[in-house]
C-alpha cells in the first residue's frame, strides 16, 4: 500500500508563516496516520523560485535572485522540522533535476501540437504573475492584490488549454472526490462554464532572464506556473524514475483555496496533454484570518508559526491547527483560542486522564500492565468496549481518509471523555477495597491501559512527541506505534512496567486565568468559612477525581432551595439549533437560530470557547423561553441556553450543552 501527498511548493518571496505551516503540518497528519496503517508513505515539500516577484524582491534586498532564492529557501527547509514535520524530500525549481524534467515536458507537450506561438495582449498583475481578463477584474483591480494591473501586449507561447475543457468537465463530474471538499470542485466547475482560454506558459527574455528556459526558442523562458506544477513529478525522477513509477499512481496534492485554479484546471489538462495519468485527490483549504481578513505579508497580519510553536510547544501548536480549522473552511486564528484549546482539551481532558489513570495504575496495578489485558476485552461487559475500542478506529480512519482531521480529532476527545467517565463510574479506589472485587478492578485496570495505549497512537500523527511518550510510559515502543486493536493487545504483556512520569500539559497561566483562579480561592475560602460541609464535599470531589483514596462520608452541601411555584414560572422548552455563527469581536458569544416548533428567535450564548458553531446546528437544546430580551453585543437575545458547569481547580470552565433525544419536537415544554 502506498501514499504520496505534496504540499505546494512555497513562492520564496517571503518567509514561512502560518500558512504555510499549517498546509504542510495537514500533510505530515495525513502521511503519519497512513504509516499508523502500514502505508508505504511519502510527503514532498519544496520551493518555487523563478518569475518577475522573485526578480522584484531580490533588488529590494540587494541581492541577485538565485542569492535570494537560496536564502528564503533555506529558511523554509529549516522550519518544516523544527515543528516536528518529517518529509521525504525537498524540491527546489532551480535544481537542475527539476529543469531538465520542465525541459522535457515542455518538449513533448510541444511536439504534441498543443504548444503554439502567437501574440496576446491583456492586464498583467506582477504579484499573481499571471495575466487577467476584463471580466476577472475587480473595479479594474486585481482580486487578490486589491492593485491595478498593467497593460501588456507581446508575443509568447500559448498552450492550448481550450482543447481540454470539456474532457475536464466529465472528468470531474465522473470522480466526484476528485476536488475535495465538493464546495471547491463546484467552484471549478462554474469556472469552467465559460470558455476557457489558452495558456500563455513562457515571457520573452527581453523582459525576464530569470526561469527556465523554453527548449525549443531560446528567446524565452517559462511560465513560473507551467515551470512550478512538473515539481511534483520531477521529484519523483520521471519519467523512468524508480519513485515516480512507485509513488505517482497515488499521488494527490494539498493546497489553499488562492491556488485553486492552476491545480484543478492548468495542471489537470498539461498532463491529459503529456499523456500522464492524474492524481487521485485535490485537497483544498481554507484561509487563516486574523480579526476576519486573509491572512497577508501586504498587511501586517502575518503569524510567525516558529513564534507560536516556541512558546506553546510543538505538539499543542499542532494540535489547535488541525482542531481549530474546519477543513475547506476558513478560521480565524487567535492566540487566545490557542490558550483556551491547550487549557480545556489539553491540560483538563487529555492530561488529566493520562495522570488520574497512570497514578492508580501504579497504586492499584503495582506499575504493571494487569494480567487480563494478555486475555483481550471479550468477556461480560467488556465485549461492548471491544467493540467500541474498533468503532473508534473505523471512524477516525474515515474521517482521515476524507481529509478532516477536526472530525477525527473530536472522535479522540469523545473518547477521552468516555475514559473519564468511566474512571468516574466505575471508582477504582473503592474496587481496591473490596477483595471480592479484585478481578473486576483487574478488567477495569485492563480495559483502561488499552485505552491509553490507543489514545497514544490516535494522537501520534498530530502530536508525535505526545504520542511517543505516551506509548513509553504503558513500556511500548513508539516505533511500533499502531492502531490496530490486535497488534496493541499483543504488546501489552503482562508485566510491562508503567512509568507515571511529570504532567503532559501543565495549564497555561494568563492574567485572566490567574484573576479568575483568584477569584475561585477567594469565593472558595469564604464558602469555607460560613459552611464546613461544602468544604468537605470540594475534598470528596478532589480525592475521587485522583482515585487514590476514599473521600469522607460525612460532608454535607449547602444548597439554596426554591418552590415548586418558582420553579413552575420557568418555561423550558427544546430547542432545533437552525444556525449558528460567531459574533465577531467576541471570543465567547455564538448567535442561535433556533426553533421552537412555532416559531423562531435568536439567542445569544457564550459557549464560543467550547463549541464551533458548525457543531451546533441540528442540535437538539434546552432553552429557557420566557427569560426577559438581553442585547449582547449589539445583538437581542430572546432567551437562554442551558448548560453543564464542571470547574477544575484553577477556577477555570467547562461547558456542555445540555442536549434532547432528536425524536423529541421543537417546542415541547420540560417539566
Amino acid at each position: 500500500m502506498k501514499y504520496y501527498v505534496s504540499t505546494p511548493i512555497y513562492y520564496v518571496n517571503a518567509k514561512p508563516h502560518l500558512g504555510h505551516a499549517y498546509t504542510t503540518i495537514v500533510n505530515d497528519v495525513l502521511t503519519r496516520f497512513h504509516r499508523l496503517l502500514g502505508y508505504d508513505s511519502y510527503l514532498l515539500t519544496g520551493t518555487d523560485e523563478h518569475g518577475d516577484k522573485i526578480v522584484r524582491a531580490a533588488e529590494r534586498e540587494g541581492r541577485n535572485p538565485q542569492q535570494y532564492a537560496d536564502e528564503i529557501s533555506a529558511l523554509f527547509k529549516a522550519a518544516w522540522p523544527k515543528l516536528n514535520i518529517e518529509t521525504n524530500d525537498f524540491i527546489r525549481t532551480t535544481e537542475e533535476r527539476h529543469k531538465k524534467v520542465v525541459s522535457a515536458f515542455m518538449e513533448l507537450v510541444y511536439k504534441r501540437g498543443d504548444i503554439y506561438f502567437g501574440e496576446y495582449g491583456g492586464h498583467y498583475c506582477f504579484g499573481c504573475e499571471r495575466f487577467y481578463t476584463e471580466k476577472e477584474l475587480q473595479d479594474g483591480l486585481c482580486p487578490d492584490h486589491q492593485t491595478k494591473p498593467e497593460y501588456i501586449s507581446e508575443k509568447n507561447y500559448f498552450f492550448r488549454m481550450s482543447n481540454y475543457q470539456d474532457w475536464l468537465i466529465d472528468y470531474i463530474k465522473a470522480n466526484p472526490t476528485f476536488i475535495r471538499p465538493e464546495r471547491y470542485k463546484n467552484e471549478v466547475l462554474g469556472f469552467l462554464r465559460d470558455p476557457l482560454e489558452d495558456l500563455c506558459i513562457t515571457r520573452p527574455k527581453s523582459r525576464l532572464t530569470w526561469g527556465i528556459d523554453v527548449p525549443f526558442d531560446e528567446g524565452f523562458v517559462t511560465y513560473v506556473w507551467f515551470d512550478a506544477l512538473i515539481n511534483y513529478i520531477s521529484a519523483l525522477g520521471w519519467p523512468d524514475g524508480e519513485l515516480y513509477q512507485k509513488y505517482w499512481p497515488v499521488a494527490q496534492h494539498t493546497i489553499a483555496k488562492d491556488i485553486l485554479k492552476p491545480h484543478a484546471i492548468f495542471w489537470p489538462t498539461m498532463l491529459q496533454s503529456a499523456g500522464l495519468p492524474l492524481y487521485k485527490h485535490l485537497n483544498v483549504h481554507g484561509y487563516w484570518q486574523i480579526g476576519f481578513s486573509k491572512m497577508s505579508k501586504s498587511i501586517g497580519n502575518v503569524v510567525e508559526a516558529l513564534a507560536m510553536a516556541d512558546r506553546y510547544g510543538n505538539d499543542p501548536f499542532r494540535y489547535f491547527l488541525m482542531r481549530e480549522m474546519n477543513f475547506g473552511l476558513d478560521s480565524e486564528f487567535s492566540e487566545d483560542r490557542l490558550v483556551d484549546r491547550y487549557n480545556s482539551d489539553l491540560a483538563n481532558d487529555l492530561g488529566n486522564l493520562w495522570q488520574r489513570a497512570l497514578a492508580m495504575l501504579q497504586k492499584f496495578s503495582h506499575s504493571q500492565v494487569p494480567i487480563l489485558a494478555l486475555k483481550g476485552l471479550g468477556q461480560s461487559d467488556d465485549a461492548e468496549w471491544a467493540r467500541r475500542f474498533e468503532n473508534l478506529v473505523t471512524e477516525y480512519s474515515k474521517h482521515f481518509e476524507e481529509v478532516n482531521p477536526r472530525a477525527a480529532l473530536t472522535a479522540v476527545w469523545e473518547f477521552v471523555g468516555l475514559l473519564n467517565k468511566t474512571i468516574d463510574s466505575e471508582a477504582p479506589w473503592a474496587l481496591a477495597k473490596d477483595p471480592s472485587k479484585a478481578e473486576r478492578l483487574s478488567t477495569v485496570m485492563a480495559r483502561l491501559v488499552k485505552g491509553l495505549a490507543l489514545l497514544g497512537a490516535l494522537v501520534w500523527p498530530v502530536m508525535p512527541a505526545t504520542g511517543a511518550e505516551m506509548w513509553r510510559r504503558l513500556g511500548l515502543d513508539p516505533a511500533q506505534i499502531t492502531i490496530d486493536n490486535d497488534r496493541i493487545l499483543t504488546m501489552l504483556s503482562h508485566g510491562r512496567e508503567i512509568k507515571a512520569g511529570s504532567a503532559f500539559f501543565p495549564r497555561i497561566e494568563t492574567t485572566e486565568t490567574k484573576t479568575r483562579g483568584k477569584n475561585q480561592a477567594d469565593k472558595t475560602k469564604t464558602d469555607a468559612e460560613s459552611a464546613e460541609g461544602t468544604k468537605t464535599k470540594a475534598l470528596a470531589c478532589c480525592t475521587e477525581a485522583a482515585g487514590l483514596d476514599e473521600a469522607p462520608k460525612d460532608g454535607v452541601q449547602t444548597i439554596e432551595t426554591i418552590t415548586i411555584d418558582d420553579f413552575k414560572r420557568l418555561e423550558l422548552r427544546v430547542g432545533k439549533v437552525l444556525a449558528a455563527e460567531a459574533l465577531p469581536k467576541s471570543l465567547k458569544l455564538i448567535k442561535l437560530t433556533v426553533s421552537l416548533g412555532d416559531s423562531e428567535r435568536t439567542v445569544v450564548a457564550g459557549i464560543g470557547r467550547h463549541y464551533q458553531p458548525e457543531d451546533l446546528v441540528g442540535r437538539f437544546i434546552v432553552v429557557i423561553a420566557n427569560l426577559a430580551p438581553a442585547k449582547l453585543m449589539g445583538v437581542e437575545s430572546k432567551g437562554m441556553v442551558l448548560c453543564a458547569t464542571q470547574r477544575d481547580s484553577d477556577g477555570g470552565e467547562r461547558l456542555t450543552l445540555l442536549t434532547v433525544a432528536s425524536e423529541i419536537a421543537p417546542g415541547s415544554k420540560i417539566s
